[in-house]
């Protein structure tokens, strides 16, 4: 019996290890793809990056670090905004939206927090796989907000979710190019 609880107890632990976006488990071992189809926080990030034929990018073997903004940041766009880039007809914009939240390489909060630290103004300025040109900032509280080209800014709010091909930093809003 002994030997039951503690197989019972490793893998509560090994679960509670396991991040939650969305309501759904974000596995380390799975793709970027094959955890975000899961989280209810991002069905409209998931049906743009099927209608931008996208799925295979990010399943890819990377590393990526995504933005990835969840409903409610779509949501805040102008009404009908999402309905249109999901138009076959507006793939290449759709494309370029959802690229600018890609950057090459896997960024920790940790990392993107000491880059941007150590810039003199306190912005680190990166390109998104888009081309795009996006900055961090770190405010006092340690909280780290990504700014789009348009020098909108929105907060990490959860962020390190690694997965078998990058980390997904969640994010309050959309990042629109210029």
């Amino acid at each position: 019996m002994a030997g039951d609880g503690m197989a019972t107890d490793a893998s509560t632990t090994a679960e509670a290890d396991v991040p939650m976006v969305g309501g759904a488990p974000m596995y380390p071992s799975k793709t970027i793809v094959e955890n975000a189809v899961n989280s209810a926080d991002h069905t409209t990030l998931v049906a743009a990056v099927k209608a931008a034929d996208l799925v295979d990018t990010l399943s890819g073997e990377g590393p990526f670090t995504v933005f990835a903004p969840t409903n409610a940041a779509f949501e805040k766009l102008p009404d009908g905004t999402v309905e249109t880039l999901l138009e076959p007809a507006n793939k290449d914009q759709l494309t370029k939206i959802l690229t600018a939240h890609v950057v090459a390489g896997n960024w920790s909060a940790q990392s993107i927090r000491e880059a941007a630290r150590s810039q003199r103004d306190g912005f680190y300025h990166f390109n998104a796989v888009s081309g795009d040109a996006l900055s961090a900032k770190v405010t006092s509280s340690g909280n780290i907000f990504i700014f789009d080209e348009n020098g909108d800014a929105y907060k990490i709010t959860q962020s390190d979710v690694n997965q078998s091909n990058g980390v997904i930093h969640v994010i309050e809003g959309v990042l629109l190019p210029r």
